[in-house]
Parts: C-alpha cells; structure tokens; sequence
C-alpha cells in the first residue's frame, strides 16, 4: 500500500497506535441492512464526533444521507464532507443542496476544496491581513493585473467517463480557480470565523462581472488537446484517451475576468487551466503597476511581481528591482526575494486533505464551502457553459505545449503575457 504520509509523520509506534482505533467496515448503499453493522461500531460510543466523508459521486449523497438518517447515525456532532462537483449547473447544484438539507444544517456540511487546505493559500491570508506592506496596496490603486493558473502534465485517461460532457470550465474554474480568486479579491473580514469568511467570499462571486452572449466569445477561450511530445515521448490526443471520435469537450480556459466593486474596478483577473500542458504548476501572480517615474531612463524597468506558487513548490516569491552589484555603474536589475515554505527549519506541512479533515473534525468551517458560494459561482459559469454550447470555436493545441495560440492573444490583446515560472 502506497504511503500517504510525509517523512517527518512516519512515526512506526504512534502508526500502530493509531491502527488500535481503526475498524474496517463495508457497507453498500444499495442495501440498507449493511449500515447495521455500522451502526452497531458507532454506538459503542454514542456522543462522538461523527465524520461521514462521501468519497462518492454527488448523485449518491442524498441517498446515503437518507440511509444515516434511517439509522439515526445523524447527532448534533455529526459533520459530512462532501467533493466537488456539486452539480454540473445551478439547477442540479440546488437539487443536490436542497436534498443534503433535508438531512443536514448548513453547519454540518463540509463542502471540501482540497487547493484551501494547502498550506501557501492559508500564508495568503495572513500575508494579505496580517502585514500592512500588502493591506495597503492591494486594490486597482496599485495592481495592474492578476493572473490565476492552473497547469496540469496529466490527461484525462481513467477519468474520460467523468470528464466527458464536463470540461475543464466546470470541473476547475467553477471551484479550485474561482475559489482562489474569492481568496485574492475578498475584503478583510471582521475576524476569522467562518461565517465572515464565508460572507467575504460570496461577495467577491455576486460582484463578479456577468459574461453573456458576445462578451463569453470576447473574453474566454476554449481549447482541446490532441497528440503532441510531452516528456520526450508522444502522447495520445483527448479523442484517443476517451475512444470518442468527436467531442466539444474543452481540456483548457483562459477567461478574463472582472469585479464590479471599488476595490477592484478595471483590474483584469486573468483565469487559466488545462490538462496535457509543459508543465505541472498551480500559482497565482499579482502584476503590480509601473513606477511612476522612471529615473533611470536609459533602463527598462520591471514592474514589481508577488508570485504565490502552490505546487510543485510551495513559495512567495516578490520581483523587483535592485541595483547590479557587479558593476560601478548604477545598473538596475530584477531581483527575487523568496520565501519557500518547505526549506523553513522546524515547519509543519502535512498534505492538504489531512489539515481539512483537522478542521471538520474540530467543527471550523472556514476553509470550506458554504452553499451560496456554489450558487453564486455556477451563476457566473452557466452563461459560459451555455454561450459556448451555441458555437464551435475550439480551438485545438498539441500535448506538452503551454495551450492554444488564442489564450495568448488573449492577454496580449491588452499589451500584457502570461507569467511562466522558470525552472531553477
């Protein structure tokens, strides 16, 4: 069985300490007469706290809700954690919502978005909140831009009969790009309980600028891929990991996005993500604006960069400007101030499902998903879905490449390019 566990919680006694309290059960949710012996585990002690994790597709959550509360396994320390995606639009989404309600209060679901249990998108709030370096200048004030990336070396084999009709709009900008956004835009909140978070955050959704009709065609881009070299070898294209002949599913998006509200106004948030790409990387970069003044006139001057890496490192890196100490001359050139959270002596880093599951055990929800941000969040995406439905503009674009030429000239149809970490 493959480890799950970093070095440092490789602790053999307090494993097998651990695997004491572990009893296997299987139950099928086709057959109600299996939660019994569930049943009978759980109520040898019958005040605890009770987590239900659904590892199971959304169409089954209501049934085994159903089946808990049959067996009146549901107390007031129960708490369920359910994945994405909740529904595939805001209708399914409610129907799904709605069903879990029956069941549940609002405060006993745990909707879980694994990218809010990583460790640098936690340091993003207490660098934003907690350093008045970055409270002070973090509006349209300062910040130019912003771009939001997603990128994945995998395809979709072994996950085509899911992926298939979905794409990459719903199953990663709906949740994981929009959820970081929310992070990104939000106000401070009066204080960090998950009920100001939560509220911060749907705000951020509501103010999103709706893109219909004509706008979804000016401001998003839809790609698929096709058979291209990726790791010195050649991989099959999305029609031949799905054994489809034809199919309008999209592997990539690049949107650009806007905020009506005073902070953000005419900041352009620029979302993108896609399967089979150069390279793995998950990060988010603030383009901050030109220096007011160029005194050094003879010298191209860099705009200052926050670049947030969430994998495959996990680091705060600020561009800007020093002065070349290699020469007498006063020569400016770009420098990198890096913060990499894994070289930090004596850190605690654990995988993010585990530091989510902490926190559903001990009852804050602040780093989950309250129902009306999935509402909110498919409001904005069910006009894109819909738009894109009506026409055929796919574009196409070879594995182990960075995306579609379209997503390029996406950007630079604002004098702007993406920002690609460079490998050190």
């Amino acid at each position: 069985m493959r480890s799950n566990l970093l070095d440092e919680e490789k602790d053999p006694q307090a494993i097998a300490e651990f695997l004491k309290h572990v009893i296997p059960v299987q139950v099928d949710i086709e057959n109600a007469a299996s939660f019994d012996n569930l049943k009978a585990h759980l109520l040898q002690n019958p005040n605890p706290v009770r987590l239900f994790y659904l590892a199971v597709p959304p169409v089954f959550y209501a049934q085994v809700a159903g089946l808990l509360k049959e067996k009146q396994l549901i107390t007031s320390n129960t708490r369920l954690v359910v994945e994405k995606p909740i529904g595939f639009d805001l209708p399914s989404s409610e129907i799904i919502n709605d069903a879990l309600a029956d069941y549940f209060d609002e405060e006993q679901i745990y909707r879980i978005d694994h990218y809010l249990g990583k460790e640098t998108v936690q340091n993003l709030l207490a660098m934003r909140f907690g350093n008045s370096l970055f409270e002070r200048f973090w509006d349209a004030h300062a910040i130019d831009h912003i771009q939001i990336s997603i990128n994945e070396r995998v395809g979709v084999k072994g996950r085509a009969d899911y992926y298939e009709g979905i794409g990459a709009l719903k199953d990663m900008v709906q949740n994981h790009l929009l959820q970081l956004l929310c992070l990104i835009a939000m106000e401070s909140p009066n204080d960090l309980t998950s009920e100001n978070i939560h509220c911060e955050k749907i705000k951020v959704l509501k103010a999103l600028r709706p893109l219909t009709g004509d706008a979804v065609n000016k401001n998003s881009v839809r790609a698929q891929y096709v058979a291209g070299g990726l790791n010195d070898q050649v991989e099959s294209g999305y029609l031949e990991d799905t054994e489809l002949t034809q199919s309008s599913t999209e592997t990539f998006v690049a949107i650009k996005a806007h905020i009506n509200s005073w902070t953000w106004s005419k900041v352009p948030f620029y979302l993108r993500t896609g399967k089979r790409l150069s390279n793995q990387r998950a990060e988010i970069v603030i383009q901050f604006k030109d220096v007011s003044l160029n005194i050094y006139p003879d010298q191209l001057l860099q705009a200052n960069r926050l670049v947030i890496q969430l994998q495959p490192e996990e680091r705060l890196q600020l561009h800007m400007m020093a002065k070349d100490r290699e020469s007498l001359a006063t020569q400016l050139k770009p420098v990198i101030l890096d913060l990499n959270f894994l070289e930090q002596k004596g850190s605690y880093r654990s995988f993010a499902y585990k530091r989510l599951f902490l926190d559903a055990v001990d009852g804050n929800r602040s780093l989950f998903i309250h129902r009306d941000e999935v509402a909110a969040a498919w409001q904005w995406i069910d006009p894109i879905a819909q738009q894109w439905q009506k026409s055929n503009d796919l574009h196409l674009y070879r594995a182990g490449t960075d995306g579609p030429e379209a997503a390029d000239a996406l950007i630079r149809a604002d004098g702007r390019e993406w920002f690609e970490t460079t490998e050190e």
